[in-house]
């Protein structure tokens, strides 16, 4: 079910009647509506894989017990070994197996050897990467003894489908979301207006903004041959604001119909587009998948703590990880290289945690060497999301060369052929304003003038994207 369409503002608003109304004095009952609901919520796509949700809870609700009975060091480590192995296994073969298949093939066909194996005709069940981890923390969390295992199976349910961030997060940790589950919830208004308004923010951001650059970064992309310099960069940044208003719209979202219900989500993103080097990038990008990885792989590995060459490996291990947890294409694992290379000199210099601050705090307008630094970072972004958005190496590269040979003639050449080009390069602007504007906030709707930016919100909803058709969120294919 898509938060974007009619079916979720029938399914939301009955959601939160039943669960205020009828169960609110019973937690059980609260924790099983919330279960029932997000199966409906997810199985609503596809019926057929609720089974492979269902499983994985089974399995860590299981192997959290099984660890609090278990003293033995390595019986534990073997308990943990088997929910890895499961949970991984699952999504290895839904989501990598055609792709392992594939350069199998093609490597021993470098060799002259052919070999005749067909792909699977696999359907990759839609959010396995987000639950997975989010089952996966509680797992590692309980062998490492930093929480109780539950015997609630409802309550465990209840966490690994809730449905707000079932589907593409934020990826929640049992440590801070099953606590919430536990605890009987009481509603309170601010917290539901705070919820309301951080909806309609969602939704601005991915039906007038990311949907709107989806329709020209998907031409521009598509006929990128054909294309000039000034209109490729045009293209790259078109995506850019697609992918970040799609995703942290989703993200806003969730967030925000997790207020309705009483439970606070992990904040995912912190306006990544103001950062002023790579590594304030990624601590304001997808936070909860960037932290997920500094928590249970970067730092099990040793993190920085050993020699230089140690912390090198340590550092392209979770990028490249980070690339191939996106998607089963080359196009994902460069992206993430990408992203390693440029961390490293500002790691090796030991600048890595220098902007810990909010750009240009308390101030109106940046100074020149944060709006320098924010501009190269930004341009060091998009040349990375290009191999994100591109359906293969070549074409990346392709994209890129002609991007670089600065031929400038005929101008801009996709403005001169679509009509409300240049319309939405000034809503893009006026987005970039609204957000520098409210980068020292929890969301755009505190601080100064909230009701004016909400009723501008909402007519740009009415105005820009009510006729928009429902569009899928690019994450769903992660």
């Amino acid at each position: 079910m898509l938060f974007n369409s009619f079916d979720f503002a029938i399914f939301l608003p009955v959601v939160f009647i039943l669960y205020w109304l009828l169960t609110n004095k019973n937690l059980k009952l609260q924790n099983s509506l919330i279960v029932l609901a997000s199966y409906l919520f997810y199985g609503w796509w596809d019926w057929r894989f609720l089974s492979l949700m269902l499983f994985s809870t089974v399995i860590d609700f299981s192997i959290g017990i099984a660890l609090s009975k278990q003293e033995n060091k390595i019986n534990r480590k073997l308990l943990l070994w088997l929910s890895l192995l499961i949970n991984l296994g699952i999504l290895g073969f839904f989501k990598y197996a055609n792709f392992f298949i594939d350069n199998f093939k093609t490597a021993f066909s470098f060799f002259g050897n052919q070999i005749n194996s067909n792909s699977f005709d696999i359907i990759l069940p839609v959010g396995i990467s987000f639950y997975t981890f989010q089952t996966l923390s509680y797992t590692i969390d309980v062998y490492n003894q930093k929480l109780e295992p539950t015997k609630n199976f409802i309550a465990f349910s209840a966490f690994v489908s809730f449905f707000p961030q079932l589907v593409a997060g934020p990826i929640e940790r049992a440590t801070h979301l099953l606590p919430q589950i536990y605890k009987k919830r009481n509603f309170n208004t601010d917290n539901a207006i705070n919820g309301i308004h951080l909806i309609l923010w969602g939704l601005f951001k991915k039906i007038v903004i990311a949907d709107s650059c989806a329709i020209y970064a998907n031409e521009i992309f598509s006929s990128y041959e054909n294309m000039n310099s000034l209109s490729l960069l045009l293209g790259a940044i078109y995506f850019a604001f697609q992918i970040y208003g799609d995703f942290s719209g989703y993200s806003d979202i969730a967030i925000g119909t997790s207020k309705l219900f009483g439970v606070d989500l992990m904040t995912n993103f912190k306006f990544p587009y103001f950062s002023r080097d790579i590594a304030e990038f990624w601590r304001r990008w997808h936070i909860s998948l960037s932290t997920w990885f500094r928590d249970y792989l970067y730092i099990p590995l040793g993190g920085s703590k050993g020699s230089k060459l140690l912390s090198f490996r340590n550092i392209f291990i979770i990028f490249l990880v980070s690339g191939f947890w996106h998607g089963a294409n080359w196009t994902f694992i460069i992206w993430g290289g990408l992203n390693a290379l440029y961390f490293l000199p500002i790691f090796i210099s030991n600048r890595n945690r220098n902007n810990l601050n909010i750009v240009a705090q308390g101030k109106i307008f940046p100074n020149i060497r944060e709006l320098i630094s924010m501009s190269i970072t930004f341009i060091l972004v998009i040349i990375g999301w290009i191999f994100f958005r591109a359906k293969s190496l070549s074409i990346a590269i392709e994209y890129i060369q002609k991007l670089l040979s600065f031929n400038f003639e005929k101008g801009i050449q996709y403005l001169s052929i679509e009509r409300y080009s240049i319309e939405l390069m000034i809503l893009i602007v006026c987005f970039v304003i609204f957000e520098w504007n409210s980068r020292e906030h929890e969301h755009p709707f505190f601080g100064k003038w909230r009701y004016l930016k909400l009723i501008m919100v909402i007519l740009g909803l009415i105005t820009l994207g009510v006729y928009s058709s429902i569009a899928d969120f690019i994450y769903f294919q992660f």
